[in-house]
């Protein structure tokens, strides 16, 4: 048995992650990811897929976010009906992202097309809810820890990776005719001292592993995020101004809710009202009730009836109506809205109406990708693009660093560094260019490790005759 596989995204980028394993007889792609950011790589969305889809049996998931999971509509789309595994709280949070994803596709597409500013004469959305909805049959939940098969001689298994909700670090034991051999797949690795998720699994043995590169050249940061989201707040209402939080959904605006009910209930920040404008945060909250074994917040939300997902200054807008009456609220307030690099959704209409504003404050709590309306604002220009207006920044612009869900280069070296021996390949993965070098090397001069940087659409023979 030979074994290769071909890096369909989540190769020189953060964003697209596809990586497509071939045994022979049986074709399986690890992440379904959208690619999202620079205009040269959200066109590939558009690409018919680089293969026959009647080939390919099945497509295992690492977690929920739309990198990993948002291509999903487009390749069932195109014809593929295999089984799609997950973990089971992926499973329910891949069904909120896609909906999501397709309302809001429509919506943009219909916006550009009565306001006339798309290139196309008859803007299309990349998919719709319908055929994010076609996705769900399809969906096959999986408990972390229990071993499953995908095929009688490939066997995989979840273990918590922390970043969000569901994410799971992917072991793959495949069986040759003379030998076993062990994928491993970090997917998206989140902190050690997170608050609310597990940290990192350790896993032993890989033969082969792909590892995450997102904060690859980050360096610890010696900041209390708690504190500096505090500053931030007390700063903007000091101006007498409103607070806006573009959030990502999944994760990031739950981390974000646990700060500022722990800033409130410690009287470090006033209690104002916060409104979480977001319907998929809101659903993706839910879950956290649900998957109660899954995190570690299950003590708090037991011992009283008041805690960060119900105390009395949270309310929660589901409708359109009511996300839009925020635009004349007066006074200190606190506004969560996805999405998180400020590339669509509900958050757009608030920085359209209170960027131009000086008392106002936008913090941003995660990564933003290169290319996307967040990076544009933390890197500060004065003039961004919303719905095809220009629009004057005076607003303070703030990024609160240590609340991002992706370790960083300290805590991805000691998860390589759980290994008891090294990996025959390691593939250097979702990351920017250079934050994929710093980390390659790192391993390389540290532990000694074999690494790769794959290129987008590269093939790489695994192993032969196994």
């Amino acid at each position: 048995m030979d074994i290769s596989v071909k890096f369909l995204g989540g190769a020189g980028s953060v964003t697209g992650s596809k990586y497509l394993i071939d045994t022979g007889d049986f074709e399986f792609l690890v992440d379904c990811g959208l690619f999202q950011g620079r205009r040269e790589l959200r066109e590939r969305n558009w690409d018919k897929f680089p293969m026959p889809l009647e080939e390919m049996e099945a497509i295992i998931i690492t977690h929920a976010h739309l990198d990993h999971v948002g291509y999903l509509p487009r390749i069932v789309k195109q014809g593929f009906r295999g089984p799609i595994y997950c973990t089971e709280a992926t499973a329910e949070l891949t069904k909120i992202l896609l909906l999501d994803s397709g309302k809001l596709q429509e919506e943009e597409a219909e916006y550009a097309r009565k306001k006339g500013y798309s290139r196309h004469d008859d803007p299309q959305p990349l998919y719709t809810v319908e055929d994010a909805e076609a996705v769900f049959p399809l969906l096959v939940p999986q408990p972390f820890e229990e071993p499953f098969q995908i095929h009688p001689n490939i066997t995989v298994t979840y273990y918590h990776a922390g970043h969000i909700l569901g994410a799971a670090i992917t072991k793959v034991l495949i069986k040759g005719d003379q030998q076993e051999k062990r994928l491993v797949f970090s997917g998206d690795l989140g902190r050690y001292h997170d608050p609310i998720l597990f940290p990192p699994t350790l896993i032993p043995n890989a033969d082969i592993l792909w590892i995450e590169s997102t904060y690859g050249n980050r360096v610890p940061i010696n900041i209390k995020p708690e504190e500096e989201l505090g500053r931030a707040i007390r700063e903007t209402f000091h101006r007498g101004g409103l607070v806006i939080i573009p959030s990502f959904a999944v994760g990031r605006t739950q981390l974000v809710m646990y700060y500022i009910y722990q800033l409130m209930k410690k009287g470090k920040i006033p209690s104002v009202p916060v409104f979480l404008d977001s319907p998929m945060a809101i659903d993706a909250t839910k879950l956290y009730l649900d998957f109660s074994t899954d995190h570690q917040l299950t003590a708090s939300l037991q011992e009283d009836s008041s805690h960060l997902f119900n105390f009395p200054q949270l309310h929660y807008y589901q409708k359109q109506e009511e996300s839009k009456s925020l635009n004349e609220f007066r006074g200190n307030a606190i506004i969560i809205s996805a999405s998180g690099m400020a590339t669509g959704g509900r958050v757009l209409h608030h920085l359209h109406h209170h960027l131009p504003k000086e008392q106002n404050g936008v913090i941003f709590v995660g990564f933003q990708a290169e290319g996307t309306r967040g990076r544009r604002l933390v890197e500060g220009e004065k003039f961004v693009t919303i719905y095809g207006n220009q629009v004057e920044v005076k607003a303070k612009i703030y990024q609160i660093e240590g609340l991002s869900a992706h370790a960083d280069q300290e805590e991805l070296m000691e998860w390589a560094e759980g290994f008891c021996k090294k990996p025959k390949l390691t593939f250097v993965i979702h990351g920017e260019p250079e934050s994929a070098e710093a980390l390659a090397n790192k391993l390389k001069e540290e532990l000694e490790w074999h690494t790769v940087i794959p290129n987008y659409l590269e093939s790489v023979m695994l192993f032969e005759g196994i």
